[in-house]
């Protein structure tokens, strides 16, 4: 197999409607960036996506390859999937529904090459067409997260990684360490991101917003269900898990307990009464029981800051009651959804 400077791994999962999908794919291989693959990986489609990867793959021989099977595995899974036949120096990531400047990889190589990085991150940008006009700027990261990577450092980077798909990550860190993602859950991510940094020495930001992530109705962030709801709670205990298991939980018990508050309860909890169509009292009580089980002490956590008063006022009546704190918050969304008409 020969070897390539760079890797690109997509999943891809229905997504072949709206141009969508070679939009994305048509951004990855007008890369300027030399000596560098493509690996789409089919996670189950149930649409065309399938044979639209194919003609790429027959257009683009040596550059662009597809990976398929027949169990929907969810974004995790198929990127799983993609490192175990990825043959770059450099590992990136993009959704299928997304796109990038030509020069994206071609910068993030050159700042690691000219730094000895072996993480190089930059911003995003939300659009809601399919442009190369600069859109809502996101910053993923800050500059004084950069250089070489002490715990003090990597700490800061555990609890604010920003997206891994605006990085490219040193492949060999990742072969070494067994570095992988979750798999049939959505907000894999969320895991994984802090799971790789211990491993990783020297990180790169580039203060530029050279990914688009398309904005859109069926976007992760927009569909709150149930089960995504308790998906991000999967991808926490599996943090926790993975983090006891590397024997590197008492280095960033801290920042594990932070990012716990506040993606696993905070975030999921107001989700879920906010986005939930079917909400149960149920999945409120157990979701506070199970999270002060694990963290009875966590206001006393040298992050713990809630800097919206009435968020941590229905926090703090969840935790002494779910059962007011739901009927009290039923309440008053329906109040202000009244008043707002």
């Amino acid at each position: 197999m020969e070897e390539k400077l760079l890797s690109i791994i997509v999943p891809v999962y229905n997504m072949n409607h709206d141009d969508n999908l070679t939009f994305c794919l048509d951004s990855l291989i007008n890369q300027t960036i030399k000596n560098y693959e493509i690996i789409a990986v089919n996670d189950a489609s149930t649409d065309d996506s399938l044979g639209v990867l194919i003609d790429y793959e027959l257009k683009y021989p040596g550059k662009f390859k597809v990976v398929t099977y027949s169990e929907n595995k969810r974004q995790g899974g198929a990127k799983n999937e993609g490192l175990k036949v990825a043959s770059g120096d450099w590992i990136g990531f993009i959704d299928s529904d997304d796109w990038i400047t030509p020069d994206f990889y071609e910068k993030l190589i050159k700042k690691a090459e000219d730094t000895g990085a072996d993480i190089v991150g930059c911003d995003l940008n939300i659009v809601n067409s399919h442009t190369f006009e600069v859109g809502n700027i996101v910053k993923c990261n800050e500059e004084s997260q950069s250089g070489i990577l002490d715990t003090d450092k990597k700490r800061d980077l555990f609890r604010l990684p920003g997206s891994m798909v605006v990085k490219i990550y040193k492949h060999s860190v990742i072969k070494e360490n067994n570095l992988t993602f979750p798999e049939h859950i959505f907000y894999e991510d969320n895991c994984a991101a802090r799971v790789w940094i211990p491993y990783f020495t020297h990180f790169e930001y580039i203060n530029e917003p050279n990914y688009y992530y398309l904005q859109h109705d069926s976007s992760t962030v927009h569909t709150i269900t149930k089960e995504r709801c308790e998906d991000r709670i999967k991808a926490m205990n599996q943090m926790l898990s993975e983090l006891k298991e590397r024997n590197l939980f008492f280095t960033f018990e801290q920042e594990a307990e932070d990012v716990y508050t506040r993606l696993g309860f905070h975030t999921t909890l107001f989700s879920y009464m906010l986005g939930c169509k079917d909400k149960k009292l149920s999945f409120v009580s157990k979701l506070k029981d199970d999270f002060i089980m694990k963290f009875p002490k966590f206001r006393s956590n040298k992050y713990y800051n809630v800097s919206d008063k009435e968020e941590e006022k229905m926090v703090n009546l969840c935790i002494k009651s779910p059962f007011i704190f739901y009927n009290y918050y039923s309440l008053l969304w329906k109040y202000r959804n009244l008043k707002q008409k």
